[in-house]
Formats: C-alpha cells, sequence, structure tokens
C-alpha cells in the first residue's frame, strides 16, 4: 500500500479549512508520511479513499454531506484491512464506541498535541489501536453503555431539548403515563435522579448531539 519512496500515505478528512490545512502540514512535515488527499465531507472522503487506498485516513466524526462514522462504515465494508484515526471535538463515551465500532483504531479530541496525533497515525499504521490517555479515561469512568430502547432515546431527545410529559406525549402521539413509564427507565438506566441530570448525562456522554 505504500509509495515507492516508503512513505506513509494519508487521506485528511477535516470539513473546516484551517484544521484540515493543520492536519496536512503536520504530516507532510514529518519524512516517513505524506498527504495524498484532502475530503471537506464524508462523501468525499469516502471518494478520495476509493481512489487513492491510502495507508491510513484521518476523519473528522462531524462533516457535512456525510459524517465520520457513516463514511468509515462505507470504507470499512469495501475495504476491511482500513486503518482510520478518529478526530473529533466530543470525548463522550457514546461518541467513542460509536467510531471504534466504525472500525476506527483511534480516536483523538481535536485538542492533542502534534507529537500525539503522529502517535495514532504510526500506531495505527502498525496494526496497533491508540486511545489518548484523556479519552481511555473518558471510558473507563463511564457506567456501561445505557442499554436504552429507541424509543426511550426518543424521549430523553425531547427531554434535553427540554419538552414536558405532555409535549412528549404529544409529539410522539403516545400516552402520557407511557411518557412517565419511559423517563423511569431512563433515569434509572443513566443512574440519574431527574430530568434535568438526565438531560446533561445524556450530552456529555455523546448519547445525544445538540
Amino acid at each position: 500500500m505504500s509509495t515507492a519512496n516508503g512513505k506513509m500515505r494519508v487521506l485528511v478528512g477535516e470539513d473546516h479549512l484551517v484544521a484540515r490545512v493543520g492536519v496536512s502540514t503536520i504530516v507532510n512535515m514529518q519524512p516517513d508520511m505524506t498527504v495524498v488527499a484532502e475530503a471537506a465531507n464524508g462523501q468525499q472522503a469516502v471518494e478520495l479513499f476509493r481512489k487513492h487506498v491510502p495507508d491510513v485516513a484521518l476523519l473528522d466524526l462531524r462533516m457535512p454531506v456525510m459524517g465520520g462514522v457513516e463514511a468509515a462504515n462505507i470504507i470499512r465494508a469495501e475495504f476491511p484491512q482500513a486503518r482510520m484515526v478518529a478526530l473529533t471535538t466530543y470525548g463522550g463515551d457514546e461518541d467513542i464506541r460509536r467510531a471504534l465500532a466504525a472500525g476506527f483504531q483511534a480516536y483523538l479530541t481535536k485538542d492533542v498535541l502534534h507529537d500525539e496525533l503522529l502517535k495514532a497515525i504510526r500506531a495505527v499504521m502498525a496494526g496497533q489501536s491508540y486511545l489518548p490517555a484523556a479519552v481511555a479515561a473518558a471510558l473507563a469512568a463511564q457506567m456501561p453503555r445505557p442499554d436504552l430502547s429507541t424509543r426511550e432515546i426518543q424521549v430523553l431527545e425531547l427531554i434535553v431539548q427540554g419538552m414536558a410529559n405532555k409535549q412528549i406525549a404529544y409529539a410522539l402521539s403516545i400516552a402520557e403515563h407511557t411518557v412517565k413509564n419511559h423517563v423511569k427507565n431512563i433515569l434509572s438506566k443513566l443512574g440519574v435522579q431527574d430530568r434535568t441530570q438526565a438531560a446533561t448525562a445524556a450530552i456529555q456522554r455523546g448519547i445525544i448531539h445538540l
């Protein structure tokens, strides 16, 4: 997969121009790496991956047209050996789990230092996974993944939006007492005391995105 000159070939998928240029510059400054393509959204990332088949893809999880997780799922289905690093501003445990489930071998929040980014690329290239200490701690510190049903997640989304039970019942076309039962289950599964805590936990852990 590597070029004749032995450099690791890297694809950078990032919608923010400044961040994309920054990451590409760091990679291109390395004697053993070169950026072969840059994508501004997930759809482009998939197309450019097919075209270049890079050694490592760095993908932002939040991109327009198609997000990084969706792009990774498509890439992984077509290229099972694909090596991918997730770049994100989010560090919630559900975000991390979603990315790892999509086949990312490394997960970096965008505040990482240059050397951490390079360490992650080299680790993934070597077939290893890479989670910075803060990310590993976020996963370890959280309770087990909450086993929320699809309906409970819908209710939780509306709680995050500040809706009362009656409004939720109307929005989902279900009885108010059914909503109350869902809320009770959600609080129990998230290990929290009230709706405000549930909303906070949902956002912090990346279960719901605003």
